[in-house]
């Protein structure tokens, strides 16, 4: 049967107003999603920059292999120790050779670089002041030289830390009450389209949760297609972030990712569940006349 221009139109707009809102959860959801990955995994890669800052010890060519070995011990017992690495002035000529691309000893005629000792820290130890104090603690020994690490970018990198954290937990909480916002602006819009329906059927005797059970069901349904695309998209990205940057080794943890996907699912489905409630219950209570 042939339909009728006004049916085709409220087919189209019927179709628009779902695929709006099914837009507008899956949209929401991502970032939302994206968020909580990245607010999971802040604190590994935060701890992989801050573990990539090494203290080097240069020691002088006097000391003694005894002392050198005293000295790696009584690093690898600090609680704050994560690695000791002994590096020997041949091997750090050869070192320097690769990365000038030429052999600078055969142009001195000697090897003017010095024996060391790499350390590095774990991440929740690691703070200006406690390497601040070990550095000056190593100096005193008699048999070194120098130690060396790149103090400004310890502190920048502290003081940054603290700083995206910060805002990236502020960030969370304005980011799902914008999410709810969003969701429920979008589903109150969809059934605005219906109160006419609405007011109908309740004028003809049925009951609030029989004429409340059908859009439930509807906005549950484009809640989780919604939430499917959603995580598409988040499982998309997790891959390709996997892939180009292995080293930050995202959702190490499989539960985390389990987590993640689980939350941003119930939430869509929260949301979506009491916002369609009270939207339908706002045209119930309304009398007739106040409907248009």
């Amino acid at each position: 049967m042939r339909q009728l221009p006004e049916e085709k139109f409220n087919k189209r707009r019927l179709i628009s107003s779902y695929l709006s809102v099914v837009i507008s959860i899956a949209l929401v959801l991502f970032l939302t999603g994206m968020l909580g990955i990245f607010l999971l995994n802040s604190k590994r890669v935060a701890d992989h920059f801050k573990e990539q800052i090494v203290m080097t010890i240069y020691v002088k060519d006097a000391a003694k292999a005894a002392e050198l070995k005293q000295l790696q011990k009584n690093l690898n017992l600090n609680a704050a120790t994560k690695k000791v690495s002994y590096v020997s002035k041949e091997d750090a000529s050869k070192r320097h050779a690769n990365e000038l691309g030429e052999d600078f000893i055969e142009f001195l005629g000697y090897n003017p670089l010095l024996n060391s000792i790499d350390v590095y820290f774990k991440a929740a130890f690691l703070n200006p002041a406690m390497v601040s104090k070990l550095s000056k603690d190593i100096e005193r020994y008699s048999y070194v030289d120098e130690v060396v690490y790149d103090k400004p970018l310890l502190e920048l990198l502290d003081q940054n830390i603290k700083k995206i954290t910060f805002w990236m937990l502020l960030a969370s909480g304005v980011f799902i009450f914008a999410a709810v916002l969003l969701i429920n602006s979008s589903i109150r819009l969809s059934i605005y389209s219906k109160r006419l329906i609405i007011k109908t059927m309740q004028l003809v005797g049925a009951t609030k949760r029989f004429i409340r059970k059908p859009f439930i069901k509807s906005h549950v349904a484009m809640s989780t297609l919604g939430s499917i695309i959603a995580m598409a998209g988040m499982g998309g990205v997790i891959y390709e972030m996997q892939s180009r940057f292995p080293e930050l080794q995202l959702f190490q943890n499989p539960y985390e990712a389990v987590l993640v996907f689980v939350g941003v699912f119930f939430l869509g489905l929260g949301i979506t569940l009491i916002s369609t409630f009270f939207a339908t219950q706002r045209y119930l209570n309304l009398k007739s006349d106040s409907v248009n």
